[in-house]
């Protein structure tokens, strides 16, 4: 049987297809991100080839520039540990939440964290001030009212300024390694579920997801009789979903929870069909063992253990160990439980 030939991503006039190519040779772009590149531009002219109306293209442009921009400012802090702190704009300065929000942004810091905010008022101006200057981003969205960076971001480097809600939330996750969520409105609501959502269909990696309270506070514990008592009893969500964050009101607990789910687990990517897991230390063969009889309901086949990096990774994190994980990508809270195994070895 032949096989049909894969269609090339170009645009309809070859020599424009040829132009690409010779700009990307003469800018000197190397070979593994030239396709990239090459699709890239591809996919601008392409909306000209398709005669996109004015108001779609002033809504790539913006996009496009601001997804440049912002990787640009985080690129320095590649490596650095952060987590992203969510809560409301109008909580007063002197309120136990933002007391809280300030204490967890310092201790954070002091744990060698940076801090990623909304840059606004309220939770975000006090875990801006917590965390400080210097370990802190401010993605600021560019409102009609109540929304301007708040005085310990106000211009810095690593404030970033948005148009469109939809590339700031990429950023709140794509450099989050943890979330932290203080009591708020809509805003906060709607960025608790995408948090939630997002880990849920496998579509962020999995990270601590902490909802911190003031202390003695019943906000996020009303919030969870709901999701118990509506989503898990109709069936909505599977009750192992809940695994997915913690609820407390305590700042120590809360930086516990964060910094414990790195205790022994350090990052995970796919690999083929496999979840790949790094680790900083290896298991034992009886600690693998019970891991593979535990989670025997989300796991495919049997759990590997190698020292050395796998071909795909490259160079990444060269003295971590490895664990191939054959995980079933339907049962996220099952999964971050098998995290927690793998940190209690």
């Amino acid at each position: 049987m032949v096989m049909a030939h894969e269609r090339r991503y170009q645009l309809q006039l070859e020599e424009a297809n040829q132009q690409i190519e010779r700009l990307l040779e003469a800018l000197q772009v190397p070979g593994e991100s030239r396709p990239y590149y090459a699709q890239m531009l591809t996919t601008v002219l392409k909306m000209f080839e398709d005669e996109a109306d004015v108001g779609d293209l002033k809504m790539a442009n913006s996009a496009l520039k601001e997804l440049r921009y912002a990787f640009k400012v985080f690129s320095p802090y590649h490596d650095l540990p952060k987590v992203t702190v969510f809560g409301s704009a109008r909580t007063l300065p002197e309120s136990p939440i933002s007391r809280q929000a300030w204490s967890f942004a310092r201790k954070m810091v002091e744990s060698g964290w940076m801090v990623v905010t909304g840059a606004g008022g309220g939770v975000m101006g006090a875990a801006q001030a917590g965390a400080g200057r210097d370990q802190s981003f401010g993605l600021n969205i560019r409102l009609p009212f109540e929304q301007e960076a708040n005085p310990w971001i106000a211009g810095d480097p690593k404030l970033i300024n948005f148009k469109y809600f939809f590339t700031r939330k990429l950023f709140f996750l794509k450099e989050a390694n943890a979330a932290c969520l203080f009591p708020g409105g809509f805003g906060t609501f709607d960025e608790a579920f995408e948090v939630l959502t997002l880990i849920q269909t496998g579509k962020n990696p999995i990270i601590p997801v902490v909802l911190l309270d003031e202390p003695g506070g019943h906000y996020w514990g009303t919030w969870e009789r709901f999701i118990h008592e509506q989503m898990v009893a109709r069936g909505l969500i599977a009750p192992d979903d809940r695994q997915l964050l913690r609820i407390t009101d305590d700042v120590e607990e809360a930086a516990t929870e964060i910094l414990g789910f790195y205790r022994n687990f350090h990052s995970a990517r796919y690999v083929g069909d496999d979840l790949l897991f790094r680790v900083k230390r290896p298991l034992s063969p009886d600690a693998l063992s019970t891991l593979q009889a535990e989670f025997s309901d989300i796991l495919r086949g049997p759990v590997e253990q190698l020292k050395e990096p796998l071909l795909a990774e490259g160079d990444e994190w060269p003295d971590l160990w490895r664990l191939i994980i054959p995980f079933n990508r339907s049962q996220y809270g099952r999964l971050r439980q098998l995290i927690e195994a793998v940190n209690r070895t």
